[in-house]
């Protein structure tokens, strides 16, 4: 039995897009309980949605326990999970409001400020999403995208950070030098604990904006990000209603 675990953004956990919904709260094994669940059906497809950051992003990035949400999924026993994020493009070719499906991660969790003083790797390692990362729900994400005339990149690697959600210039020229496309600091603990769970998962990010490499500002605003987002997030939601049946 297919079971769809979403994770998003708070515009995500309207249950408009899903049929005959109900709200639920989990407590994992981390201790604190995860966001609200809002649990329903896709096509008659089950349908799990959990949003990183509460109605209205009440919780902060720094707030959310990232491995918590995937262990509340698997908990909800899904069979899949979609992740949709919102990140910083380090490259000029995706634009605001283009989608990234991701493929790898540079894994940079060391606590840092917004200050470039501290030294980096020299050898950064790319990590795929995840061993189950499942190459169908990959080939579906894009079939869906150019169906519904998303702009899209096939292929991201994204560089995941702790410390401020975008980076500093300086930083953002290094990330780009290791071969990152976007920015973002949720995907990794993710990534890693469904690989450790064994449970197939993709990700599929939205830009929304370039990162403050191609900015007079030294870094993007969480307020800027939800601003965008918050005008994007029809384009996320469509893509999922059209992806979900087609998952087998």
């Amino acid at each position: 039995m297919i079971k769809i675990g979403i994770i998003g953004g708070s515009g995500l956990d309207n249950p408009e897009i899903l049929k005959d919904s109900i709200e639920k709260e989990v407590t994992t094994s981390y201790g604190e309980p995860s966001s609200k669940l809002i649990i329903g059906k896709i096509n008659n497809i089950d349908v799990v949605i959990l949003s990183r950051h509460g109605n209205k992003h009440q919780y902060p990035p720094s707030k959310v326990n990232y491995r918590a949400n995937i262990q509340a999924l698997k908990q909800e026993n899904c069979t899949h999970i979609l992740a949709t994020t919102a990140v910083g493009s380090l490259k000029e070719e995706i634009d605001r409001g283009h989608l990234v499906i991701l493929d790898q991660f540079i894994d940079f969790t060391r606590h840092r400020d917004i200050t470039f003083h501290d030294h980096f790797p020299n050898e950064p390692k790319h990590t795929p999403m995840a061993t189950p990362f499942n190459e169908n729900l990959r080939n579906l994400l894009i079939n869906s995208c150019t169906s519904l005339n998303y702009k899209f990149h096939e292929k991201g690697t994204v560089i995941t950070i702790e410390g401020p959600r975008f980076s500093t210039k300086a930083e953002s020229k290094m990330f780009k030098s290791w071969g990152a496309d976007v920015i973002n600091m949720s995907i990794a603990p993710e990534a890693t604990l469904a690989n450790e769970l064994n449970i197939p998962y993709a990700a599929i990010a939205m830009s929304t904006d370039y990162d403050c490499l191609f900015e007079d500002k030294e870094s993007v605003t969480w307020e800027q990000i939800l601003e965008v987002f918050e005008q994007n997030v029809n384009k996320v939601k469509n893509l999922l209603i059209d992806v979900i049946p087609k998952i087998k």
